[in-house]
């Protein structure tokens, strides 16, 4: 699959543009703040439904604007597919697929990406919720239908907090919380969908992860992943989790799945928490609070690994979430979206990299300086100076399926829904 052209209305500091892409590499030039990461962090939210950089949609429209429009014209295999996206200030988002209706959770179904970025040292070195949203937009990607489920798990969350807070408020034991009982099975239905699939996600990580971190460091340093999970007792969100538990090759603090279902175990959770859940007045247990282990040489990579094996894993990682997609798609590769990365790397790190990604269908590369890129990677180029396209590569081929993505102000048909 490659993107053949992307159009931008009212995007970030885009009032409109427009572009044409082929497949094999492009690298977007411009300096830093002039809105090349803009572009493809469109193309990352087609298929994800988030941004890599903010969580609100509201910082992707642009100042002044009421809604941020994004068209994206897909091709695979001679097929091509035309998705439009209308982020709104108020009100729900709106989606249209060949324009027809549709609900933006259903984009992830055409649009596959794997984005690489700056941020992505976050993987390795952040909170347990850039690890999640790590995995979460990988399962959308490979599971769109999941994108409801995390949608009315956090939606039974907050409910549930909500409860609790109050409940905290007026002094209610947890006798007297006999209402929470119907919140919890909603809430332990949906979160232990949710913890299946991540846990089936790690396990089927762990060998592609072993063999990109080959490919870019040459060496083997027994990269890992294990699931630490809140509902066997575990707390990610405490800080000590990760050093103080998996030292010397140790096991993680959280206990092994064991027979009983993730649901059983979910509720026997909760009910063991419920009395310091009414003190905290918050939810304590359930995918929101999750984490992946990461290790190297059966040490946490979260401080212990130096500055370029962080680079190094998180890298993996982008790159093994990418096979597990093109093993999956039934439309060929997913786009490849190097954000910045290349000035990060020294050069041996940016040659292997190169090497990596260079058998994908599409890569669309950001840079600040050409240079920084490879050279196999760099023979086509965009050129972004203050939110305008100034320089483009001539177009090699033409597109006929559908009506072509237009930069305008023009709106969706209010009859296209949203969440």
């Amino acid at each position: 699959m490659h993107v053949a052209r992307l159009s931008l209305t009212d995007f970030r500091n885009y009032r409109s543009a427009e572009l044409s892409f082929e497949p094999g590499a492009t690298v977007i030039v411009g300096r830093n703040g002039q809105g090349k990461t803009n572009l493809v962090e469109a193309i990352g939210y087609l298929a994800t439904l988030g941004s890599h950089r903010v969580s609100s949609d509201q910082a992707l429209i642009r100042s002044g604007a009421d809604a941020a429009i994004v068209r994206a014209l897909l091709s695979s295999g001679g097929r091509e597919v035309l998705l439009e996206l209308q982020l709104n200030r108020q009100g729900a988002n709106r989606a249209q697929v060949n324009r027809g209706a549709a609900k933006p959770r259903d984009l992830p179904r055409y649009a596959h990406t794997v984005l690489f970025a700056p941020e992505d040292l976050a993987i390795v070195r952040g909170e347990p919720s850039v690890r999640r949203r790590m995995l979460d937009g990988l399962l959308v990607q490979r599971m769109p239908r999941l994108a409801g489920v995390m949608a009315d798990y956090d939606r039974v969350l907050k409910q549930r907090n909500s409860l609790l807070k109050s409940a905290r408020a007026r002094g209610l034991a947890a006798s007297q919380l006999t209402t929470l009982d119907i919140w919890d099975e909603r809430l332990v239905a949906l979160g232990a969908e949710l913890v299946d699939r991540r846990e089936e996600l790690v396990a089927e990580l762990r060998d592609p992860l072993a063999a990109a971190y080959r490919s870019i460091v040459d060496d083997d340093h027994r990269p890992e992943v294990r699931s630490v999970l809140s509902i066997d007792g575990a707390d990610p969100d405490d800080e000590t989790t990760e050093a103080d538990t998996a030292t010397d090759g140790d096991e993680p603090a959280a206990a092994s799945s064991g027979p009983a279902p993730t649901a059983e175990r979910f509720a026997s959770a909760l009910t063991s928490l419920r009395r310091k859940e009414l003190e905290r007045g918050v939810t304590l247990a359930g995918p929101h609070r999750d984490d992946v282990l990461l290790l190297l040489n059966g040490l946490p990579a979260k401080g212990y690994a130096s500055h370029g094996e962080s680079w190094s894993f998180a890298l993996a990682l982008r790159l093994a979430s990418a096979e597990l997609l093109r093993r999956d798609s039934t439309t060929g590769d997913p786009v490849l979206v190097l954000d910045d990365v290349f000035a990060e790397l020294d050069r041996s790190r940016r040659e292997r990299l190169a090497a990596a990604v260079g058998g994908y269908e599409q890569v669309l590369i950001t840079a600040a300086v050409l240079e920084d890129v490879p050279e196999p990677l760099s023979h086509r180029v965009i050129r972004i100076a203050g939110g305008e396209v100034v320089e483009t590569p001539p177009a090699t081929s033409g597109h006929s399926s559908h009506d072509e993505p237009a930069a305008s102000a023009e709106r969706m048909p209010s009859e296209a829904s949203g969440v």
